[in-house]
Parts: C-alpha cells; sequence; structure tokens
C-alpha cells in the first residue's frame, strides 16, 4: 500500500531540541525517583532473604515451611508472567523492541508488574539481579510521562530510550554505562536526539537519586572499592601473557552460558500440559526450587551478586578474597561451587524466563572466574598485585561475550571502579571475548531473545507499506546522511528523487531539503509509522 504524507507546520531544529532537553529531563525525575525507591526495596529484601535463609540453615524443621513459601511465590510469578508476558524475564529485550518501535508499553501496567514481580523474585532469595528490571521500569515510566504528556510517537520512543538509560544508570550509579546502553543496544547508532535525551534523563535521574538518598539517610556511593590497581602491569609482558589466557577462558565460558540458557529455553519450552498457564507455572516453580535449594547451600548464589563481588577484591594484593566459606571448605573449593550454581541457576532463571535481572549476575560469573584463574597464575608466577585486574577483565570479557556489547562493557568497568589504570587491559580483554564470541556465530543474547518474544507473539506478521513524502527545510533529517537519522523500527530509504535525478540511497547519502523520499517497511500500525516519519521529514 502506497500512502503520500500531507506536509504539516514543521519545527525549527532548535524547538525540537528543547523539547527533547524538556521531556528528558521530566523523564529523568519520574525515573529517578521510581527506580531508586525500587532498588532501596530490591537491597532490603535481598537483606530480608539472607536472614531468612540464615534462620532455615539454623532450624532444617522450618524447611519445608520454606519450600511451600517458594511454590507459593512461584505461582504469584507465574500468574503475573502470564497475564502480562512483557514481564518475561529481566525486560531488557522487550526494552530494546519499545525503544525500536517494535513493542509498545502499557506503562501502568507493566512498570507495575515488573516492579512487583522482580522484588518478590528476590525476596524469595534467588539469584535475581535489580539492573535489568530498573532499565524496564524506567522505560516504563517514560512511556508513562510521554503518554501523559502526550507527545507524539518518535518523542515517546526518544522517552523510552531516555527512560531505559536513566533506570540503568540509577541502579548502577553509572551515568556513561546508562548513556552507552542508549547508542550500542537500544538504537545500535548514535544520533543527536537520542543523545540529548539519553543524557538529559541520566543527569536529572542521577540528582534525584542522590537527593533520596539523602532524604534517606543512605550513601550514594561507587559500588567496588575493595579493587586497586597498579600502573605496573601495563609495560609486564607476562601479565598480558596471563590476561590473555584469562580472556579466553571467560569468552569460551560466555559461550557456554549463551548455549545453556537457549538450551534450557527449548527445554522448557516442550513441557506440555493442557492449559497454557501450567506451562508456566511448571517452568517457574522449577527455576524457583532449583533457585531455593542453591540458596540454602551458599548465601553468595542469593542476590544480583554485588556483594560477592565486592568480597573478591584484594585492594591490589594487600588482602585475600573475604567470600563466605562453603562447608568450611578452602576457598578455591568455595569458589567452584558458587560460580557453577551461579552459573547454572542464573541460566535456568532466563531459561524459564523468571522476572528477575540476569545483568549483574553475569558480572558475578565472571568474576568468580577471574578470581579462581588468580589462584592458578600466582602459582604459576603473577604477581598478586594484578589479581584485581583480571578480576575486572574477566568480568567485562565473560559479559561481552554473552551480550556482543564491547562499549558497554568497558565503560561499566571504569565506572564501577573509577579507575582508568584499568582501561587498557579491559579492552584487550573484551575485544578477545567478542571475538570469541563472534567465532562461535552467537548473537548478543538480548537481540536473540527479543527475536524469539516477536516470534512467540505474532509481531513479525506485518503487512508492507509504501510512504512517499518531500523532505522539508530544516526538519531532522535535512543535511543528514541516512545512516544518521533514528527512522521507525524496520523502515528502508529505497529511492531518493532529487529534481530529475533518482538516487539509490546507501548509508552515506546525504539528504536535502526538497528530496522526495520513498519509504518502505512492514508494519502492524501503519499510522504510527506514518506519524515518526512526520516528525522526521516534515
Amino acid at each position: 500500500m502506497r500512502r503520500t504524507i500531507e506536509k504539516k507546520k514543521k519545527k525549527s531544529i532548535y524547538e525540537n531540541a528543547l523539547e527533547l532537553l524538556v521531556v528528558g529531563s521530566v523523564t529523568g525525575l519520574f525515573a529517578g525517583a521510581v527506580v531508586t525507591i525500587y532498588n532501596v526495596l530490591a537491597k532490603k529484601g535481598e537483606e530480608l532473604s539472607r536472614d531468612a535463609y540464615a534462620f532455615v540453615r539454623s532450624n532444617p524443621a522450618f524447611l519445608p515451611l520454606l519450600f511451600l513459601t517458594l511454590a507459593l511465590g512461584a505461582f504469584l510469578l507465574s500468574v503475573a508472567v502470564y497475564l502480562v508476558p512483557m514481564v518475561k524475564g529481566s525486560g531488557i529485550p522487550q526494552t530494546e523492541g519499545a525503544t525500536r518501535g517494535i513493542l509498545r508499553f502499557k506503562w501502568y501496567r507493566d512498570g507495575v508488574v515488573m516492579f512487583a514481580s522482580s522484588l518478590l523474585s528476590i525476596f524469595m532469595g534467588l539469584s535475581a539481579g535489580s539492573e535489568g528490571p530498573s532499565l524496564f521500569i524506567g522505560a516504563a515510566s517514560g512511556d508513562g510521562v510521554a503518554r501523559v504528556c502526550k507527545r507524539n510517537e518518535m518523542i515517546r520512543r526518544y522517552q523510552v530510550t531516555g527512560g531505559a538509560c536513566a533506570g540503568l544508570a540509577t541502579a548502577f550509579n553509572a551515568p556513561l554505562t546508562g548513556m552507552a546502553f542508549a547508542f550500542e543496544e537500544a538504537h545500535k547508532q548514535f544520533t543527536p536526539e537520542v543523545f540529548i535525551c539519553a543524557f538529559s534523563s541520566v543527569i536529572v535521574a542521577l540528582i534525584t537519586r542522590g537527593a533520596l538518598y539523602t532524604i534517606f539517610g543512605l550513601e550514594a556511593a561507587s559500588f567496588f572499592q575493595t579493587y586497586a590497581f597498579p600502573q605496573g602491569a601495563i609495560g609486564d609482558w607476562q601479565f598480558f601473557l596471563f590476561l590473555t589466557l584469562s580472556a579466553c577462558v571467560c569468552g569460551f565460558a560466555g559461550v557456554l552460558l549463551y548455549k545453556w540458557i537457549f538450551l534450557l529455553r527449548k527445554w522448557f519450552g516442550g513441557l506440555r500440559f493442557k492449559k497454557t498457564f501450567f506451562n508456566t507455572f511448571a517452568r517457574i516453580l522449577i527455576a524457583v526450587s532449583l533457585g531455593g535449594a542453591a540458596s540454602l547451600i551458599t548465601v553468595n548464589v542469593m542476590g544480583g551478586g554485588r556483594e560477592l563481588i565486592e568480597a573478591l577484591g584484594t585492594n591490589g594484593g594487600t588482602t585475600t578474597s573475604s567470600v563466605e566459606s562453603v562447608f568450611s571448605l578452602p576457598l578455591v573449593w568455595t569458589l567452584t561451587i558458587v560460580c557453577l550454581l551461579k552459573f547454572a541457576i542464573t541460566g535456568v532463571n532466563m531459561g524459564a524466563s523468571v522476572p528477575c535481572g540476569a545483568f549483574i549476575p553475569m558480572l558475578a560469573i565472571g568474576a568468580c572466574i577471574g578470581s579462581l584463574l588468580n589462584m592458578a597464575w600466582v602459582a604459576l608466577g603473577m604477581e598478586g598485585a594484578y589479581c584485581d585486574f583480571l578480576v575486572m577483565v574477566c568480568m567485562a570479557t565473560f559479559f561481552t561475550a554473552i551480550v556482543k556489547a564491547p562499549i558497554t562493557g568497558i565503560v561499566m568497568v571504569f565506572e564501577l571502579t573509577w579507575s582508568f589504570s584499568s582501561l587498557l587491559p579491559v579492552v584487550i580483554g573484551v575485544s578477545i571475548g567478542y571475538f570469541i564470541g563472534d567465532l562461535s556465530r552467537t548473537d548478543g543474547i538480548y537481540e536473540e531473545l527479543l527475536e524469539e518474544y516477536e516470534r512467540e507473539n505474532g509481531i513479525r506478521e506485518r503487512v508492507r507499506e509504501v510512504f512517499t513524502i518531500a523532505l522539508a527545510e530544516g526538519a531532522i533529517a535535512d543535511r543528514r546522511e541516512v545512516r544518521e537519522v533514528l527512522w521507525p523500527s524496520g523502515v528502508r530509504v529505497t529511492e531518493i528523487r532529487r529534481g530529475e535525478e533518482i538516487v539509490l540511497p546507501d548509508g552515506d547519502t546525504v539528504l536535502r531539503a526538497g528530496d522526495i523520499l520513498t519509504l518502505v517497511c512492514k508494519t502492524d500500525s501503519p499510522q504510527r509509522i506514518k506519524d515518526e516519519l512526520v516528525h522526521i521529514l516534515d
């Protein structure tokens, strides 16, 4: 179907920038407040669940009550996932779909259900982080602000992006990590509009976070303060040999977790009951029960793993890791058990689509692998002062091999340690991890999960639409390359009529006022695509 889009009165580029700055700030205020409250409750939930499991370990007679409570929690999570499929898993794939215009939030429903269900997962003592749900809740908050303020579809997408960035930045207290997500994961491109909305949302969200922490009497500090990095490592060839070996191990371990997750998803998908709800309940009950059993074995499996990562720091070799022992075993066996359990349970949670974050659990697994490798390398002659370097490298490498977001991995390590000293080793490790992931033919896990979500919900069943529109002077796309414009999801510029000339465009083609563009896409919502194109081209 071919549609010709009528011209409307256009805004200047300055008016567009000012509008984005204002809506981004409002989004940051709202998202920052909601996500801060969520993370405060999540931290409290981790503490309560640790106390509850410690009590059950000391009083085994309460084991039946514990598993009865877990079964009830699994039922409630199943109801949430069955009624609101958008809250499956960590919510990051769905958020990426929303930023690209593929999926749409019902913000008041999706945000509230993710808030409650992911908190329930944390309260039950599962291997569950708050960062992924924080990103989702922030994005839903941005969508809510856009709808309340009656913004158009394109502005709404910017606000969803800004809210997602604000949610991640608030959870990590890491502004650059939040913004890197917008460019590398959400849209996979840089545009001035995304930058304006992202930075304004993130800055206001972190100011809001700081204010609320002051009101609550909490300390808004950087995460990991037990890590120190000596300068001499940069010129030590032996260290870089151990670094390369560590990165290779973590890269292949990341690919293994990726395969494990999708193997479990296939297995859980093979469960067959007469009622769809019982399929959901069965897989979540299995995941919750296994998670509860693992948490009974060791407290280090519970929660996201921030405390575990902090405990693995050695302050540049001046202290030893302070991880709580499992069954009074030596540190090497304790870390091995924790690493294997965290690896297995994180995979089960993602495979069963339990509403909980896996962002920090993945980092914790990488940190455990790094700490175990340190023991081997020190025995082979590596200086103990380099141990903290390798833990950070392994964290970022493991994450990158799975998520395929190297810039986010590098920036995240810097912001979580506040040290540039680890930059070069982390860049090397991340590069190796990305290469191994690419060599293994794996896509980014959130990309793959988004595609799976689309297939399950029939979102790819669309009608081909053709739009024809003249580019107005001063429009967002005026004097920009095709690749620099944030087009609606699936839209391709197939032809440009420039006077008497017909141009077949590529990504480097510069658009000019007066060009008549032919754009093609498959969509189930042509009016929404039309509104977004009007905003960009007119």
